[in-house]
C-alpha cells in the first residue's frame, strides 16, 4: 500500500513544488476566478507593522516553533494558492505532494480584554489611517502586542485543520497558512480586526474620548479663557481689556425754569 504522507514520498525541491503549484493554480482559476493567492515578492514574508507583528507573535510560542521553518519555505515558494479571511476563520488551499485544504480558527477577542485595551490606548491613536499603518507610540504598540491582554492570539485561541495525513499537531501546510495570514495583513490590515472580531473604530473613539477628557479635568473649577477657546475651535478670539459699556439712547437733560423767567 503506497504511503500518502509527505514524509514517505520522495523529496520535492522548492522549484518543483513551485512548478506544481502553478499547475494547480491554473486548475483552480478555471473553477474560481476569485482566488486570492499569497505571493511573496521580496525577502521578507511581511514588512508592515500588522504583518510582522502577526508573524513575530507566532514565533514566540514554543508550541509552534518546530514546524514554522517548513511553513516559511512553503509560503515563499508560492504554495499557498488561495487564502481567504473572514470573522474568526481562515480558509486556504496549499500545494504539498498534492493540493490540501486548510482551515484556521481564531477566537474573537474577549469583550472585557478589548474594552480594557481601548482604555489603555486612549489618546494614542488619532485616525483609522494611523491605526492601519501602525503609526503610533511605543506605549500603544506594547499594549497591542502584549502577550497578555494584547490583540494577537495565543495558541489556546488558535485551532486548525488540514486535509493532509500528517498526524502532527501543526503540519507544514498549516504553518504556511499562518505565515500567509501575516503576508495578507501587509496589503489588507483591516482584515486583522475582521479576523479578531473587533472594530478598529473603537480604538479611535477611545482616543477621542481620552483627548476630550483631559482638558475637562484640567479646566475643572476655572472659566475657559479666549486662548483656550481659540485652541479648542481653531479660530482667533480677541478678548477686550474691559467689558464695553451698554449702549443706548442718551436721555435728554431736563432744564429747570426759574419762576422769575
Amino acid at each position: 500500500m503506497p504511503y500518502e504522507d509527505d514524509y514517505f514520498r520522495p523529496y520535492v525541491s522548492a522549484a518543483e513544488r513551485k512548478r506544481r503549484a502553478l499547475k494547480a493554480a491554473a486548475r483552480l482559476d478555471r473553477k474560481d476566478r476569485a482566488r486570492a493567492p499569497i505571493v511573496i515578492a521580496g525577502r521578507d514574508i511581511a514588512s508592515t507593522f500588522w504583518g510582522r507583528s502577526w508573524c513575530r507573535n507566532m514565533e514566540r510560542y514554543s508550541d509552534f516553533h518546530n514546524r514554522l521553518g517548513r511553513g516559511r519555505s512553503y509560503v515563499r515558494s508560492g504554495a499557498v494558492l488561495d487564502l481567504r479571511i473572514s470573522a474568526g476563520k481562515v480558509a486556504a488551499s496549499v500545494m504539498g505532494s498534492r493540493l490540501y485544504s486548510v482551515e484556521v480558527g481564531i477566537k474573537a477577542v474577549p469583550r472585557a480584554r478589548w474594552d480594557a485595551l481601548c482604555k489603555r490606548c486612549a489618546g494614542g491613536i488619532d485616525s483609522m489611517v494611523e491605526l492601519l499603518q501602525g503609526r503610533f507610540s511605543k506605549a500603544v504598540m506594547e499594549h497591542i502586542c502584549g502577550e497578555a491582554g494584547g490583540l494577537f492570539p495565543s495558541p489556546q485561541e488558535i485551532s486548525f485543520r488540514c486535509s493532509c495525513p500528517d498526524a502532527a499537531s501543526m503540519c507544514k501546510h498549516v504553518a504556511a497558512v499562518l505565515y500567509g495570514i501575516g503576508a495578507r495583513f501587509d496589503s489588507q490590515p483591516e482584515l486583522f480586526f475582521t479576523l479578531r472580531g473587533v472594530d478598529g473604530n473603537d480604538l479611535i473613539a477611545a482616543a477621542g474620548a481620552g483627548a476630550a477628557a483631559a482638558p475637562a479635568r484640567e479646566g475643572r473649577g476655572r472659566r475657559l479663557q479666549g486662548a483656550d477657546l481659540s485652541a479648542l475651535f481653531g479660530i482667533e478670539i480677541v478678548e477686550p481689556d474691559a467689558a464695553p459699556a451698554v449702549r443706548g439712547r442718551a436721555r435728554p437733560k431736563t432744564r429747570t425754569r426759574s419762576k422769575h423767567q
